[in-house]
């Protein structure tokens, strides 16, 4: 339930332009603690800012760090919890919290597409869109872009995510540079699923590219994979084992979270190569640690059943 003394005294104090108030880069950047690997840490770490953010009088970063909160909940898959916290960042919105705004369409839109609701998560998307272009919030725009390339019918999904790319490419905001890697990454795949595998490559490699240029490891080691994988769809077996060995080799050196992605493909190339000895620990690893994954549970349940058949 909502704290009325504390909404009317947040809303006082921007409204009202109080002196004492807070400019958001004298306050704790909460985007760099995120860790989208483990969202329930990461909702703690925000939930000790709230406090901090209240007594600053900023209502923009407050609701701001509301939203976030927001989407930890929801890649939990507590969509109701998400929900209300949403709920309370809409009713303490003013015209002066613009940023905020389009961060709450966004993850609006998130929540409605995780709990399975693409058409509504779309009409946020677009709000946040318009929004966003229309204020020049080139960072949230592109944002918006990319989540309607995501939840986009297929004919559709290409056109925004080319969308997303433009604006990335000809913005002035180097925060929104950032976004280049993530719509190489899910350009490459929105051709990949219409089997035109040269062009997906294509941006894979351009992903590549730019990861090791920002010298993102994590991020270097998925646009590995995904050329890997591509390699595997063309029908370069040899080429592809060689990255998928690679990549194994250096998770066990630095002693990384197993990948069932990875152990995936390796069955998979070997079972090309018509090695089912060598294939089937690769399929038992990856069906242990892929079965875990909610997400593959409800919407890949023919791949985990292949996983499984395959590892016994």
């Amino acid at each position: 339930m909502k704290n009325i003394i504390v909404i009317a005294l947040l809303n006082l104090l921007i409204i009202g332009g109080c002196s004492k108030m807070k400019k958001q880069n004298d306050l704790p950047n909460f985007d760099k603690l995120w860790d989208y690997n483990h969202p329930d840490s990461t909702e703690i770490k925000f939930a000790q800012l709230i406090p901090q953010a209240k007594k600053s009088g900023n209502l923009d970063y407050y609701l701001q760090l509301l939203t976030q909160i927001a989407r930890t909940q929801g890649l939990q898959g507590n969509f109701k919890k998400a929900n209300e916290t949403l709920s309370e960042v809409d009713s303490l919105m003013i015209s002066e919290t613009k940023i905020a705004k389009i961060r709450y369409l966004l993850e609006q839109g998130r929540v409605y597409n995780s709990a399975g609701n693409p058409e509504k998560a779309k009409e946020f998307f677009l709000e946040a869109w318009k929004f966003g272009n229309e204020n020049k919030l080139d960072l949230y725009a592109i944002d918006a872009a990319h989540m309607m390339g995501i939840v986009a019918p297929p004919e559709k999904q290409l056109e925004w995510s080319l969308k997303a790319l433009e604006l990335t490419e000809k913005t002035d905001d180097k925060k929104a540079k950032g976004w280049l890697g993530a719509l190489y990454n899910n350009i490459g795949w929105t051709y990949f699923d219409l089997k035109n595998y040269d062009k997906a490559l294509e941006l894979f490699q351009k992903g590549l590219r730019r990861r090791e240029k920002i010298k993102d490891e994590s991020g270097t080691r998925i646009a590995k994979w995904t050329i890997g994988r591509t390699y595997r769809a063309l029908g370069k077996t040899d080429e592809a084992l060689k990255i998928q060995e690679n990549l194994l080799r250096e998770i066990e050196e630095k002693k990384l979270d197993p990948d069932g992605y990875v152990y995936e493909e390796l069955g998979e190339l070997y079972l090309l190569k018509n090695d089912k000895t060598k294939a089937k620990p690769f399929f038992q690893k990856a069906f242990q640690l892929l079965s875990q994954d909610d997400w593959l549970v409800k919407n890949e349940a023919k791949r985990l059943e292949r996983l499984k058949t395959l590892s016994e």
